[in-house]
């Protein structure tokens, strides 16, 4: 009988989805994406579950996001029919949690990145504590931000209409923000402090969840994004990639000079294909629906694992670790327009 990486159970009308691979940080499998599926499957019809669960049994992660390693192997070995398949099973199970007919309660203590974010943002409740914090780092691995991203990160709270600043911020930097700033743009829903999370989670349990977030909500976080704001909105707001980085790079631009130049050398050391394709990404899914999103995603998504910098970014994140890149081509500015074209059909 095969490992499973999730435990299950129904009790007092709560069907409970434990995520059990933490030597992984519960990176998402085919075996716990196939497992998971299966039981909001389930669930969705059963009268005696009338709420959703989803809890980590890892003291340091809620869900690293998608185990990306053998899509690699999978490429190398030419075997893009498994690489589609992989994808487009991971997006299936992220298009059941946001049309899910139940509520849906997601509890976010510890690192939530890429799929993590699938499993848990298109849902109705996202609780987190302080120890929280998000990232959809796709760039940096010569991907592109997935799992239905380019429909919520172009939607976020708090950011500027013209093509979300924000969104498009995380999107192609990859920055990691903590609890405040995930509540602030509506990543996450309700706060809750580590210490009494536990607790949040047994009432759940025990069949009123409305009632426990009434009990246990605490007011949120100080959101250092939120202070960047404006910032944002000034480089990302609108324009090419390559206009973001002139106006990062720009000595009398009127941001903090600081947090330019860590901007700035994020978006350089990302995959400059992955970059300009994500900026592409979210800009047609500030125009489309979910279900579009996650159609063009899974094409899009196919296509660049057979880019080089895939391959060459999944070794030098998730493989050697030796976190140096060789990208092709290696600047933003070389990169084909027709290559992105491509991308997209």
């Amino acid at each position: 009988m095969k490992e499973s990486f999730i435990r299950t159970r129904v009790a007092n009308g709560v069907g409970e989805v434990q995520l059990d691979r933490p030597e992984a940080l519960n990176a998402l499998n085919p075996s716990m994406i196939r497992d998971m599926h299966a039981a909001l499957l389930q669930w969705r019809t059963d009268p005696s579950v009338t709420a959703v669960l989803v809890t980590s049994r890892s003291d340091r992660a809620f869900c690293a996001g998608g185990d990306i390693k053998p899509a690699r192997e999978a490429v190398l070995s030419g075997a893009f029919d498994a690489v589609r398949e992989s994808f487009a099973a991971e997006y299936r199970l992220d298009e059941l949690v946001a049309t899910y007919p139940k509520p849906y309660l997601a509890v976010l203590d510890g690192v939530t990145l890429g799929g993590g974010l699938g499993i848990s943002v298109h849902g109705a409740v996202r609780v987190v504590t302080e120890r929280a914090s998000f990232a959809m780092p796709e760039t940096a691995l010569g991907f592109i931000p997935d799992v239905g991203s380019s429909h919520f990160l172009p939607r976020l709270r708090g950011t500027a209409v013209r093509c979300d600043a924000v969104g498009m911020y995380l999107g192609v930097t990859g920055a990691r923000i903590g609890a405040g700033d995930a509540l602030a743009v509506g990543l996450a829903t309700h706060f809750v402090p580590r210490d009494r999370v536990d607790d949040l989670v047994d009432r759940i349990r025990a069949g009123d969840w409305q009632a426990a977030l009434d009990e246990f909500v605490s007011p949120a976080p100080e959101s250092e994004l939120e202070k960047r704001f404006a910032d944002i909105e000034t480089v990302f707001g609108d324009g090419t990639v390559d206009e973001m980085l002139d106006r990062l790079a720009a000595t009398d631009a009127e941001i903090d000079p600081e947090w330019a130049e860590r901007t700035h050398a994020a978006l350089r050391a990302a995959s400059p294909t992955s970059v300009r394709a994500t900026v592409e990404l979210l800009r047609r899914g500030a125009e489309s629906t979910l279900e579009e999103c996650l159609a063009r995603e899974l094409e899009v998504a196919v296509r660049i694992s057979a880019v080089p910098d895939f391959v060459e970014g999944v070794r030098a994140v998730l493989v050697d670790k030796d976190r140096s890149p060789r990208w092709s081509p290696p600047r933003v500015e070389e990169v084909d327009p027709a290559t992105i074209a491509a991308l997209f059909g």
